[in-house]
């Protein structure tokens, strides 16, 4: 059904776009509710007013969609998504689901090159070298008021990694519980997820100590087991193909205190705490007979997660010459990840993997805002400041029986200091019809190796290096009329190398190979063009919009610079900058209202986003780009209850769509997903104003289907195909309760 668009992938933004402008006259009262966001611009403003798309997903989407995770927040967005594999992995060699939740797919790019904020607070990276895998998913989305998604770059106001765009997460704040002149509220809630088993509670209070005080805590705790999939053979070895059995605990507490001492200032200190731990029979590695020596027995796994953040966030009202208001912004964030591994092999001596990597970072930012008017109808509204990060970030391989040829503890990267500094201004020049938004960001970073644990062992020391980027961007909105707008922007974006591609470590004397420094890395950089356009009519409203981005200096990790695998001539590797991409695109979203039907009101969602690329370098297709998804729903809403209907189709993977030598070595080819359509039945019981209960049916036809960000690199002659299966028939249900 989707698939049908494929041909012509612009045709469909073009119409909607005519459309849009044609049906202006039509005698529709113009919708007055506003959704305010602040990533788009580092302001509170209309999304509307943002030449951009913003996605927001809110509180009240949050609760009625159960979402528990980040896998859940992007679930029906089009063009987004979160990329999970069955934790299948084993000592050394296989990654398979180590990272869990691995970050966010924007638009065909993942990874590091989408920024990840909380509270405008970059989060952790994610780390990847070999066998050792470490994801992104520090977040408990228990604790949100709302997540907003900027699609496209973002590096003119928020620096590097914001190369295909930027998740931001929006903590939960004392003044959305105190309404009504309420000195005392909070929330409570208990849920139930039958894809894993998962068991959460959940709870808020804030409260108002003073006119000048205000603070909250807020607390989750999770327990689950492994994530379902359509998977049959239980067998306890390499044949299985249901889950590997999986306990997972998580808990989270953040708290607030908000000062106001005066109309012009408010202080607002924010505390976060997370912590998330797996643990892993891992029985798909166990080996069949007959036996060699290395064979694998029995192999254990616990991975953890964990995230500590201060943050002090200041504002000002100035009315000065300079600056209207002033917002400074100190934070102080620890991240940890662990990963330890044992393995019981036959004859051969057993083996233990001990993996951490750490990042401790301190971030400042001082932001000034202006507004100058022109006459009465044109107006400036400024926005420039000053950002430092500064990240320490360590790793540290120990065990027993390391690699032949190595000695433990070792580094695969030396401890590195990493450095950005950035001013950006941004001038939003608004108009009654027309609004122009031209922004640059000058960064300058630097990359500094320490020595000490890493050469020696490695025979290659440790480089440093340090580059700059200007990233620009210029957006224009026209308001054709109250009703519809319409918007283009070009921008830019960057990602500069991390400490692990500068300096990536792996020597093996025995086997002749090794990795090398690479201090001439550039950065990665994007330029983006979109179109898009806006209704906002009583009955329907409707955000479509096209796209075209060109990467340039793309990093490959692990690329074979020389040597042939010899003694005196080892074969050696290195990160470098080959890559280049082209990715083309579309997407439309929006909702139709019916209008009152037998008492209720009845709604039409939908969403649909295509995208396309090309690795401009070899002419192949770009494997992290997902298929084509649509996503059509009926909502019937009354005052005590409502029920919501969503079909999901997603389009089949085609081979014309996938490198397969880039993911799998010949001959072998890559399985490719079949489309698939499924349905999710959803609903929320009012039982009583402060009381709430939601439950939904997903895969309500128990369809058994698979994602393509879960089977990239899985064989088409594989054996164990359903493990890589998606969750079949299951139940979530919460209860949320207001006081």
């Amino acid at each position: 059904m989707a698939s049908s668009f494929s041909s012509n992938p612009f045709s469909l933004s073009f119409l909607a776009l005519s459309l849009a402008i044609g049906y202006s006259s039509a005698p529709l009262a113009q919708v007055a509710l506003k959704e305010v966001v602040i990533s788009g611009s580092r302001n509170e403003q209309d999304k509307d007013d943002i030449p951009a798309t913003v996605e927001v997903v809110g509180q009240d989407a949050l609760e009625a969609g159960q979402v528990r995770d980040i896998r859940d927040v992007v679930r029906g967005l089009p063009n987004v998504s979160v990329r999970r594999v069955p934790a299948r992995f084993s000592l050394a060699g296989n990654s398979t689901g180590r990272d869990g939740n691995a970050g966010f797919n924007i638009r065909g790019l993942e990874g590091n090159r989408v920024l990840i904020l909380v509270d405008a607070i970059r989060s952790p990276r994610s780390y990847v070298f070999g066998s050792n895998a470490f994801g992104r998913d520090y977040v408990d989305v228990s604790l949100l008021h709302r997540v907003e998604i900027v699609k496209g770059p973002a590096s003119a106001l928020y620096g590097s990694d914001g190369l295909a765009g930027l998740v931001n997460f929006i903590t939960l704040k004392p003044d959305e519980f105190l309404t009504q002149g309420k000195t005392l509220a909070g929330r409570a809630s208990v849920g139930y997820s039958g894809d894993d088993q998962g068991v959460s509670a959940s709870a808020t209070v804030a409260g108002r100590a003073s006119d000048t005080v205000q603070w909250l805590l807020s607390a989750n705790v999770l327990k689950a087991r492994e994530l379902n999939n359509r998977g049959d053979n239980d067998a306890a070895n390499i044949d299985r193909t249901t889950p590997n059995p999986q306990r997972d605990r998580a808990k989270s507490v953040l708290g607030k205190l908000v000062l106001r001492p005066s109309s012009a200032q408010t202080h607002t200190l924010t505390l976060e705490h997370s912590d998330k731990r797996s643990d892993y029979e891992l029985l798909s590695v166990r080996a069949k007979p007959p036996l060699a020596a290395t064979s694998t027995l029995s192999a254990d796994s616990y991975t953890t997660l964990s995230r500590d953040r201060l943050t002090w966030d200041a504002r000002w009202q100035l009315d000065a010459g300079l600056a209207d208001s002033l917002q400074t912004v100190l934070s102080l964030q620890r991240a940890d990840s662990r990963e330890y591994v044992t393995e019981d092999r036959n004859t051969a001596a057993d083996r233990v993997r001990d993996v951490t990597y750490d990042e401790r970072t301190t971030q400042l930012g001082v932001q000034a805002n202006k507004l100058v008017r022109i006459n009465r109808n044109w107006a400036h509204k400024l926005t420039y400041g000053f950002d430092q990060v500064t990240s320490q970030v360590n790793n540290l391989n120990t065990g027993i029986t390391p690699p032949t040829g190595e000695s433990f503890p070792l580094k695969r990267f030396p401890d590195t200091k990493e450095t950005s500094t950035a001013i950006y201004l941004q001038d939003e020049i608004v108009g009654e019809q027309f609004s122009f938004t031209p922004a640059v960001r000058v960064d300058r970073f630097s990359i500094n190796a320490s020595q000490a644990g890493f050469s020696p062992p490695s025979g290659t020391p440790a480089a440093s290096l340090s580059g700059s980027a200007i990233s620009p961007k210029l957006g224009v909105l026209w308001r054709a009329t109250p009703q519809v707008s319409v918007f283009g922007n070009y921008a830019s974006g960057f990602r500069a190398p991390n400490a692990s591609q500068v300096n990536a470590f792996f020597e093996n004397l025995t086997s002749f190979y090794k990795t090398i420094p690479n201090p001439a890395l550039k950065p990665e950089k994007s330029r983006n063009v979109e179109l898009g356009v806006r209704t906002r009519w009583a009955a329907l409203t409707l955000d479509a919009a096209m796209f075209t981005s060109r990467y340039s200096n793309l990093i490959v990790d692990s690329q074979q610079v020389g040597g042939a695998g010899g003694p005196g001539n080892p074969t050696v590797f290195q990160s470098v900058n080959v890559g280049s991409a082209r990715i083309n695109g579309f997407e439309v979203k929006g909702q139709y209202d019916w209008g009152n039907v037998a008492g209720g009101k009845l709604t039409t969602p939908f969403a649909y986003g295509q995208t396309r690329g090309t690795d401009s370098s070899t002419g192949r297709p770009i494997n992290s780009i997902d298929p084509a998804t649509l996503r059509l729903g009926a909502k019937y809403d009354t005052a005590l209850w409502d029920v919501r209907l969503d079909l999901q189709h997603h389009a089949a993977k085609k081979a014309a769509d996938v490198d397969s030598s880039g993911l799998l070595a010949a001959p072998a080819t890559q399985f490719l997903t079949a489309a698939a359509t499924t349905l999710d039945l959803s609903g929320q019981w009012r039982i009583r104003k402060d009381l709430r209960l939601n439950l939904a049916v997903m895969n309500l036809t128990n369809k058994k289907y698979w994602a393509w960000s879960s089977v990239r690199g899985l064989p088409a002659s594989s054996t164990v195909l359903d493990a890589y299966s998606q969750s079949g028939r299951h139940i979530n249900v919460s209860l949320v309760a207001d006081f």
